[in-house]
Formats: structure tokens, C-alpha cells, sequence
């Protein structure tokens, strides 16, 4: 039987030929968005060209890196957002949802980002951005905010136009303008009146952003934020495998409907980092065994940001050296056996085999709550199936403080809620359709 997971890429294009996706075009409905995959067939920031499976290996792998280094660069007082570059979406998120802007409302692909906090979508007369653009001179609702706003003060770098905010934030090379500006966003069915949110007016340097970015963090212009009354500061996803045919997933804002079956682990506050949502990894188990890892490699430290989040954004789990070290050595221990298999490489994948494999799970175990990773969760294949990875690495050496990072690959097929006003984090098993 042909294997049937592979890397974003080549399973798309080899999917998108005869096959109809009729879950593209059905409705959000209550509280609830569909998710889907930002290369999936739904998403028309798939790429045009299928690449090879290595080529989109070495790709997703540098795209993650340059995450995991914005992610430690948040640091209180400072603003760096992921954007995208050309084709490629090289620093933003993966998964996307729907929304409605202005009245009447236009619809727009937005960026489901948990390590962002406000909203931007890229504007009619923008300067350098994509042809997916909200025009705010159509609708009756928009109105730019001002420079005595408070808003003003929320937002990265503040200046003062003709008696409108404007802001620039920047990520390595680009740099975007934009003007502060509110309209009603509407969510699946719930309109959200006077959402304030940045109307990107000009992007410069190698990157320009595609599509709007909805911010899921917990800061004052975040998502949860704005709509504390509507949605009580609570909110779900569930993210859709790379295997999933209609690559369609969930997002539930609210306590309402949410899983009543399900294991929570408190959210650590972190000053330097607030947007960030910190939870207490203790150990990591490979199979049965607990494997030995230095307490300062999975400690939580407010003072410089070490400790572990679950991020949207980044598809593999990145962990720092020591313990990706350890979780790595005993699931080679596990796979190879007395067969003693060769490990092979594959860009920043350093445990690869070019036969069949039977993988051990990895539980990833949280003060309150354990997380048990399937073969699905664990390995990625090529479409041949001739060579697998272990989807895990450590994270990059050259960052000040390293951050351990759960990936959406690791998260995909469970439902993970967020739970704010009782400062806990909970997931479980679910099949994400």
C-alpha cells in the first residue's frame, strides 16, 4: 500500500488532480471557523508548482527556524510580526480561517497566529501587497483610529498622521506600514463591531504579506482581548493532518461547546513574553521510558523566556539540545533494535531511515496532563516511501534563550482549548475534519 502521509507539498499536488473538495465552500457556522491548511486545495497560497519532497523538507525546515527566532524575539515593548515572502509563506503561520471585514462585509483569508496579538489585513492603494485586499472606502463602517486613541499607544512604533495612528513594525529585511484603523469583523456568525485592527498600507524589502493575520495571543489588542465579552477569553482549534482530504479543521471561539472530556494544564505568565502561552513541560517519555533530561532544559524561566509554548505557527517541535538530544538517542534505541539501521539526514532532520520502521509513541508529559504522540504525530514520509523522518529537532543554538516549542504538526488530530480566565491550556484526542 502506497504511503499516504507526506510533506505538505507533494501530497497536495498529488490529491488536487480529479478530486472535488466540497467542504471548501461550506459555511462557518455559530462560534465556529473552518481551518484549513495554508497549502491545502482550499488555499489559493498553495504553491503553482509542486516541489520535490527533500525541496520541501529543506524549505519548511528554514521556515521554522526563522519562527522559532521571532518567537524568542518577543520580548515586552517590542513587535516583530512574521510576514510573508512571495510565493512562499516563509515566516507565517500555517493555518488559515475565514473572516468578514466592514459592512457590507468583504471576506478575507486571514493567519490563525496564538504568538501574535493584533490583526492586520493588507489594504486597497497598498503599496507592495498582494492582490488580496480589504477596501475600506466600500464599507459604511470603517473609521480610522486616532492619535489620542489608547489603541495608539498598544501598537509597535506610533506616529501621528493627519490626526490618524499609524504604526510600522518590521521582520528582517521588510518593514510594513500601517494605519490603525476599526470596522466590524464578523467571525462565522458573530459580528464584532469597532474591531481595531492595522490596514496595511505599504510594504517594502523582500517580503510582503498575502493575506491578514488574526491574532490569537493575549495581549490588549489580541482577539481575546477585543472580544473578552462575546467570548469570555476562551477559545479552541482543532488543526487538520496533512493526510486529511478536505484539510479542514476548527476553530471554536468561546466556553461554549467546547469538550467537557479533557486534561488542562495551567498557562505560565511570562512579563518579558506575555503574549506567549507558556505551559510546564516536566519530562518527556520515549515508549515506557522517561528519558533523562537536565531540569534546566525544560525549566521556565520569566527572567529570559526559557520554558515551552504551544505555537500555532511552527509545524515541527523544536526542543532544546539536551532534551531533543535525549528523546532522540532512545527512539533510535527503540527503532533500530539489535537490526541496527542506519540513520540517515535530511536538512535539519538528523534521524531519518530509508526502510520500513516501527516507531515508539512520545509523551509529552505537563504538570496536570500527558500528551501521547501517535506514529502520525511523530514521523513524516516521503511519497514514495522511501525514506521516514522522526518530525522533531532541536531548537537553533544561535537564539539568546531557547525556547521549547510545540509544533502544529504535534498538535494536529487534537483539539487544544485555551482556557484564560482559569489560566490553563487542556487537549485532547480529536479527529480533525
Amino acid at each position: 500500500m502506497k504511503t499516504t502521509l507526506s510533506l505538505l507539498f507533494l501530497f497536495l499536488s498529488s490529491l488536487v488532480q480529479g478530486l472535488t473538495y466540497p467542504k471548501c465552500d461550506s459555511h462557518d457556522h455559530g462560534s465556529t471557523l473552518q481551518v484549513f491548511h495554508v497549502f491545502s486545495p482550499c488555499s489559493p497560497f498553495r504553491p503553482p508548482k509542486p516541489l520535490s519532497w527533500e525541496e520541501s523538507v529543506l524549505q519548511m525546515q528554514a521556515k521554522d527556524i526563522t519562527r522559532v527566532q521571532f518567537l524568542v524575539s518577543l520580548v515586552a515593548g517590542r513587535s516583530i510580526v512574521p510576514i510573508a515572502s512571495g510565493r512562499q509563506i516563509i515566516q507565517s503561520p500555517t493555518y488559515i480561517v475565514r473572516a468578514k471585514i466592514g459592512n457590507p462585509p468583504q471576506t478575507l483569508l486571514m493567519a490563525m497566529d496564538t504568538s501574535n496579538d493584533a490583526a492586520w489585513v493588507p489594504c486597497s492603494g497598498c503599496d507592495g501587497c498582494s492582490s488580496a485586499l480589504f477596501a475600506p472606502e466600500k464599507s459604511t463602517t470603517f473609521k480610522s483610529v486616532g492619535c489620542a486613541a489608547a489603541e495608539c499607544k498598544q501598537v509597535p512604533n506610533p506616529s501621528c498622521g493627519v490626526s490618524a495612528c499609524n504604526f510600522n513594525f518590521t521582520y528582517g529585511s521588510s518593514s510594513i506600514a500601517a494605519n490603525l484603523a476599526q470596522d466590524t469583523v464578523t467571525l462565522a456568525t458573530d459580528p464584532v463591531p469597532s474591531y481595531t485592527f492595522g490596514c496595511v498600507a505599504k510594504t517594502t524589502g523582500s517580503s510582503n504579506p498575502p493575506q491578514g493575520l488574526l491574532g490569537l495571543g493575549r495581549g490588549p489588542l489580541s482577539l481575546l482581548s477585543q472580544t473578552q465579552n462575546l467570548y469570555k477569553s476562551t477559545f479552541s482549534y482543532c488543526l487538520p493532518s496533512f493526510k486529511s482530504l478536505n484539510f479542514s479543521g476548527s476553530l471554536r471561539l468561546g466556553p461554549v461547546a467546547q469538550p467537557l472530556r479533557i486534561k488542562f494544564t495551567p498557562l505560565l505568565k511570562n512579563p518579558r513574553r506575555p503574549s506567549l502561552y507558556y505551559v510546564n513541560l516536566v519530562a518527556i517519555r520515549v515508549g515506557r521510558k522517561i528519558v533523562d533530561i537536565p531540569p534546566a532544559a525544560l525549566a521556565f524561566n520569566p527572567t529570559t523566556g526559557a520554558g515551552t509554548i504551544f505555537d500555532s505557527g511552527t509545524v515541527y517541535t523544536r526542543l532544546a539540545a539536551p532534551a531533543y538530544v535525549a528523546v532522540r538517542d532512545e527512539f533510535r534505541r527503540r527503532v533500530g533494535g539489535k537490526a541496527n539501521l542506519t540513520v540517515t539526514t535530511l536538512g535539519g532532520f538528523d534521524t531519518c531511515y530509508t526502510v520500513p520502521i516501527v516507531a515508539p509513541t512520545i509523551t509529552l508529559i505537563f504538570s496536570g496532563m500527558n500528551v501521547t504522540l501517535p506514529q502520525d504525530n511523530l514521523l513524516i514520509h516521503s511519497t514514495a516511501g522511501s525514506t521516514t523522518c522522526l518530525a522533531m529537532a532541536g531548537a537553533p543554538d544561535n537564539v539568546n534563550s531557547v525556547l521549547n516549542v510545540i509544533a502544529n504538526m504535534q498538535q494536529q488530530n487534537h483539539r487544544v482549548l485555551y482556557d484564560v480566565p482559569n489560566s490553563r491550556l487542556g487537549v485532547a484526542r480529536e479527529l480533525c475534519t
